[in-house]
This record gives structure tokens, sequence and C-alpha cells, in this order.
């Protein structure tokens, strides 16, 4: 059975679950002697801890425990990340409860007593704020749970807390700094502790990295799952747009928003993206597929155009390498790919989330009854509180946006024709002329120094391609530049998660294990 046939609904999502999940429970079947400490039962990748606690071979409570041991030790103390913003008072009883009913019936679902850490501006019906790291939001209590959060909780999930993130998820300032927000400060990236992390996901990707929990949640509009992933060294899953429901999440973009997972491997992110995706079947494809063990047959464009292509030598090395790895093991290489971004294109999208920010947190604020209510009163709540919020840098992209008319002003409608629509238009000409079935494009460079002054430097991103159009994508980490991670993204076509996770899966085995963070000290400019 071939991926291409994986897309293909009748292949159930249900049932593919089941397979993937049987053969992870039946991994852990073996005795061990003696049972795994708390530090190994934190080594395990998500599959690995689920299926554990699937065979009750350890219980959601000392999990649970484990996880929150974990975070005191090197979150709060130790190297301070500043990746976890607030942990559920419930986590515990949440984790004792799922206990009983595994005594009572087995696992709950796909994720039975497996920690998850949600990004702070997606929404949870209990004590944990839905702030989006904003002093303005800190007493924020969602009425009812984000569609995302429902579902991880039927499939068992302890919600352990809510990660920090780049205030407003980027996107309250022209020179913000990725991973400082009012309320949690700066995270810290666990490779090189005075690098970046890269934003607006930045806890939810360093809290997976540095082994605080096994999977996170983040969000994207442009980057800021794939870009975490790459300069955390996780894998993240940027899903195809309404695979997962934007309902209770801080919007900036409808047409470009999408929550996604972040975990340590491939079908870590995978297991978690099945768990909490919520469109229907019929329309979504499932994303699980069985271990493929080489790519034969697949055809892979290699684009070549991306901002900051060829600045970097060792994120060029490291791409090579990757692309011998995979035609090695058979893939087609389709090398040069130029994408071709029309005159304007970038300028263009900015407008497309200035109009749809301001009608976006308007309603979103109205519908769940917030104080500031709206964008206007937001602006003003930061200029009030301007030392505590705005210490670094300003709110010129709510100024811009505050400035833009409503959804129905024709400029709009233009912006989104030269933006999503002039790249979809491509996007689909390509994979269909040369019938690829994924797109190939570094994610980023190694993590530049964190300067609070002067705001982020990026000199490498591909996450246009996906993040604009819609299109799925998948980050996997690809090597270490000068004790750095970076990653490359396989992009394909709409609802091909189960493809892309199988190509990057065998990408994943053929670079084999990458080193854990150790929390150095800075190391050079």
């Amino acid at each position: 059975m071939t991926l291409r046939t994986m897309r293909n609904p009748r292949y159930t999502f249900f049932a593919l679950l089941a397979t993937v999940f049987a053969m992870a429970v039946a991994a852990t079947s073996c005795t061990r002697e003696p049972a795994l400490d708390d530090a190994a039962l934190l080594e395990l990748d998500a599959p690995s801890l689920a299926a554990e606690l699937a065979a009750g071979h350890v219980s959601a409570e000392r999990v649970t425990r484990a996880v929150l041991a974990r975070i005191a030790e090197i979150d709060d103390a130790g190297p301070m990340l500043n990746a976890v913003l607030e942990i559920n008072p419930d986590a515990l009883e949440i984790a004792r409860a799922l206990d009983r009913r595994f005594a009572e019936s087995g696992p709950v679902g796909l994720l039975h007593g497996v920690p998850v850490l949600l990004k702070a501006n997606i929404d949870t019906s209990d004590e944990l704020a839905t702030s989006a790291g904003s002093l303005a939001l800190a007493a924020h209590r969602a009425p009812s749970d984000a569609a995302l959060v429902a579902e991880l909780r039927k499939a068992g999930a302890v919600i352990i807390g809510k990660a920090n993130l780049s205030e407003w998820a980027n996107f309250r300032s022209t020179r913000a700094t990725s991973g400082w927000s009012s309320l949690g400060g700066q995270t810290k990236n666990p490779y090189m502790l005075d690098r970046n992390p890269c934003g607006s996901s930045s806890g939810s990707a360093v809290a997976v990295a540095a082994r605080l929990v096994p999977l996170a949640v983040g969000t994207e509009t442009n980057g800021s799952i794939v870009c975490p992933a790459g300069a955390n060294g996780v894998v993240g899953i940027k899903p195809t747009l309404g695979r997962v429901s934007q309902s209770g999440i801080v919007p900036i973009s409808a047409s470009q928003d999408t929550a996604g997972p972040l975990a340590r491997t491939v079908q870590g992110a995978a297991l978690l993206l099945a768990a909490m995706q919520t469109a229907p079947l019929a329309a979504a494809p499932s994303v699980i597929a069985p271990t493929r063990s080489d790519v034969r047959g697949i055809r892979l464009g290699i684009v070549r155009d991306y901002v900051g292509a060829g600045q970097n030598p060792e994120v060029d090395a490291a791409l090579a390498r990757s692309l011998k790895w995979l035609a090695d093991a058979g893939a087609e290489l389709v090398d040069p790919i130029e994408i071709d971004l029309p005159t304007g294109f970038n300028t263009a999208e900015l407008e497309v989330l200035l109009y749809e920010f301001k009608a976006g947190i308007d309603d979103y604020l109205a519908a769940e009854h917030v104080e500031p209510g709206s964008l206007e009163d937001l602006i003003a709540f930061n200029d009030a509180h301007a030392s505590e919020v705005m210490p670094y840098f300003g709110q010129e992209l709510f100024r811009m946006a505050e400035a833009h008319g409503g959804l129905d002003d024709p400029a709009y409608g233009e912006a989104v024709a030269r933006s999503q629509g002039a790249l979809r238009e491509r996007l689909e000409r390509l994979f269909a002329e040369l019938d690829l079935d994924a797109l190939v494009a570094p994610v980023n460079a190694p993590a530049w120094k964190t300067d609070l002054e002067n705001g982020d430097r990026f000199t490498l991103s591909s996450s246009s391609l996906a993040a604009v159009s819609g299109y799925p994508s998948v980050a996997v980490p690809a090597a270490l530049v000068d004790g750095l991670p970076v990653a490359i993204a396989f992009i394909g076509e709409p609802f091909s998660e189960a493809h892309l996770i199988g190509i990057a899966g065998v990408f994943e085995r053929l670079r084999g294990p990458l080193p854990a963070p150790e929390f150095a000290p800075s190391q050079g400019p």
C-alpha cells in the first residue's frame, strides 16, 4: 500500500490509528528490568510514552508528577528557560481521574495520560488564562474549551499548562523580539541560552526540546510553528488550513491561522495532530500512515528561491547532505524549483493580516466578553501600561490594523488576490505539471542572539509558501550548525499530511539521532 493510496479517505482515520497504536503498544510488551525511572520516562518520545500508559506499565499520575518536577527543575530553576507560563492546578487530579477510568475500562483514548502543553493563546475552560502573553488579558478565563482542546480531552490528554509565546503571537510590533511577552519574559533557546527560540510558539517548542513535556501545541500564521521547531531541534507540523479548528484561539488571520503539534519525533507530532484535528474526515483524510522504509519513487521539488537563499554556507551544506540522504534512499529530486513570487507579494500579505486581525480580534474579544473589549481598547491599555507592556518595542502593527477598514473594503480583496491567490495558483501548477509529492526547503538559519533592544534578525525563511497558501508543512531537524539546530520542511498539497509524515519519517531515520540540548552558554557572536 503506497502513501499515494493513503490519501484516499476510504482508508479511515480510526483504522490507521488503530494499526499504528497497536504497533506502539506491542513494542512495549517486552519486560523491562528494572522498571523505567522518571528520567527514562521523560526521555521517551510521545508514542512510546503513550504506549507505556496504554499498556498499564506506568500511571498517568506518575507521568504528570515527573513532568511537573522537570518543569520546576529546568524551567523555574536551573537554566530558567521561561517556556512554561502557567501550570494547570488541576493537572494531578485530571491524571488521577484518568487512572481511575483506566482501572475500570482501560485507556480513554489515543493520548491517555500524556501531558500536553498549550500555547497561551488557546482557550481552556479552567483556571488557566488565555492571555496571549499580554498583561491586558492576564485575567481572561475562557468560557469554553477551544475545539482542539475538547478533542485533546476526549483523547485522554492531561492539559499540563500554558506555554509562553511572543506576545500577541508576534503581531504587535514591526520590531518585536520572538519569545518575549509581558507576562512571561524572554524564552531561551535550550541549545544556547542567549540565542533566540524563534516565534511565536517559542515556549511550546522549547518545552518539548528541553524534555519538559512530550507534546505541545503551537499556532502559526506565518512561520510560528515551523521556525520554533527548526530553531529548537524538534518536529513541527503546520497543518492544512481547516484541518484544525480556529475556534477558541486568539486570532490574527482567518485565512492563515492554524494550530499544530510540536514533538521530538515525526510520529509524535503525527500522534498529537491525529488527536487534535477537528475537520470532518471526508474532507480531511487521516494524518497517520503506516511507517515506510524508503522514499523510492517519491518526487521532491527543491526550492531554491526562498528568503536568504545562498547566504549561509553551513545551511547550504546541511541541505545538500539532507538531499543526498533522500536521493540515496530512492527519492527523485527535481532541482531547482523557482516559486517566483510576484512583486509586492509580502506587502499584500501584510495587508491581508492587518485587515483580518482588526476584524478577528474585535470579534474574539466581544464573543468572550473580555476587557479590553476591542483593538482600540487594547491600544489604549498598552499606552496606559507602557512601562510594563512595551519596555522594548511598541505596537505599530496594532495601530496599522486599527487604521484599516472592514473586510468589505475592495483593497482587502485585491490584497488577497495578490498574495494567497497568486501563490496558490503557482503551487497548484507546480505540483500538477511536475508531478511532485512535496516541496523541500530549509526552514531556518542557526538562531541569532536575542536582542531586546533591536528585535529579531531573520536571515532565512521559507514559511510563507505553506502559510500563505494554506498548504501543510512538516519541519524536521536536519543538523546542528555550530551547536544550533537547523531544519528542512516538506511542503505538500492540501490534506496530504499523511504523505508528508511518511516522507519526513524516512528522512528522520536517515538523519539519525539529534543531540539533546545541554543549555550551553554563548559561543561566539
